[in-house]
């Protein structure tokens, strides 16, 4: 093995079917078969529908993965896989591939947390993590706040959301206004043409005696469908663009003010902003006001990065193949509610590798 480990990671948590190969913290390849259009039709995500396209992309995704990255399979030095938390039957899919790939290389096999990947892809954006690292992440089915002082073994919580995450919350409301799946990256392109300042939505989980550091936007999401509701009882037109931002604003004030506050109590000077809502154009900006003024570090990886990707996934086990992590056994499983306390599923008392033939079963 080289000084810097070649990882493959597969990511079938949801509806992509992400596979990212990465050397050390270089991303070389970073290959994504999305099955959105499917469900847009349902207005979300559809569990049956996204384990059946796993199975369709699987393969043809990671030959090109590995065609874009110009190595060989037989050059691997580990596959890592999302094993939790995420979609059961998605996760399945995933894992057998993952399994079948390392048993016929005869490669070490990563099985990896969905949340925690989400933090190292970070590392092949702007380097090394630092230690410890503040992370916000939010996505369609998580809100949590995380520290890290050792991204493969110590993940600690800080906070999450209590029911609503925020990209979820994002979704129900484009639906409410007609705008289509998936909502936040329309929600945010009507919300540049909006004031965010025009309705005063209510702020989740703010007064003194509240969770310092949890997350709700179920409230805000019922508040602004009844705001709606409304105007339309009384015949009244819907400012699409006003809701839009001020909807936005609402989730994003919260979000940075949690994160940046979280950052002060434990001495913590920066903070990372990781998945799929992080995209959104209004929490960058606003995470980067108040980090400068609080004199916080934001780092937050470009946008395709941020949203589900096999890269992240292939960065997590890199990190655990360079640190010497134990790989995981040939009986590992998917595990829908994986806790973030857990980056990894480790393999049992003898390392799994010493047991793959010799031989290169893959051609």
């Amino acid at each position: 093995m080289a000084d810097e480990p070649l990882v493959l990671g597969i990511e079938t948590s949801c509806d992509e079917t992400g596979v990212g190969i990465v050397r050390g913290t270089t991303l070389l390849a970073d290959a994504v078969a999305s099955s959105v259009d499917e469900h847009a039709r349902f207005g979300g995500v559809v569990p049956e529908v996204a384990s059946r396209a796993h199975l369709e992309a699987m393969v043809p995704t990671i030959d090109r993965a590995l065609k874009e990255a110009g190595v060989s399979a037989k050059d691997l030095d580990g596959i890592a896989v999302t094993a939790g938390p995420g979609l059961a039957g998605a996760l399945l899919v995933g894992v057998s591939a993952a399994k079948a790939y390392a048993y016929a290389l005869g490669k070490p096999l990563y099985g990896v947390n969905h949340l925690a990947s989400h933090i190292c892809v970070d590392q092949l954006e702007h380097g090394a993590l630092p230690e410890p690292t503040m992370a916000l992440l939010v996505s369609g089915g998580h809100s949590s706040l995380l520290l890290s002082s050792d991204i493969t073994s110590d993940v600690r919580p800080m906070g999450a959301t209590i029911d609503d995450a925020a990209g979820e919350a994002f979704d129900k409301i484009a639906r409410v206004l007609n705008l289509g799946f998936p909502g936040g990256p329309v929600i945010d392109r009507y919300a540049k043409e909006g004031d965010p300042d025009a309705i005063a939505f209510p702020r989740g989980l703010t007064g003194p005696r509240d969770p310092v550091y949890d997350f709700s936007f179920s409230g805000l999401k019922t508040a602004v469908a009844r705001w709606i509701e409304a105007r339309r009882a009384a015949g009244e037109e819907v400012p699409v663009r006003d809701v839009a931002a001020s909807f936005q604003e609402a989730v994003v004030d919260v979000l940075t003010r949690k994160a940046v506050r979280a950052c002060k109590d434990e001495g913590v000077d920066h903070l990372m902003i990781g998945g799929g809502v992080a995209a959104n154009s209004r929490l960058r900006a606003l995470a980067q006001e108040r980090c400068e003024a609080a004199g916080i570090r934001l780092r937050v990886p470009r946008p395709k990065l941020c949203t589900d990707n096999g890269a992240m996934v292939a960065a997590l086990g890199a990190e655990m193949v360079a640190r010497g992590r134990a790989a995981s056994s040939w009986d590992l499983s998917a595990d829908s509610s994986l806790p973030v306390t857990d980056p990894h599923v480790p393999g049992h008392d003898h390392d799994h590798v010493h047991e793959v033939s010799k031989e290169n079963l893959y051609s």
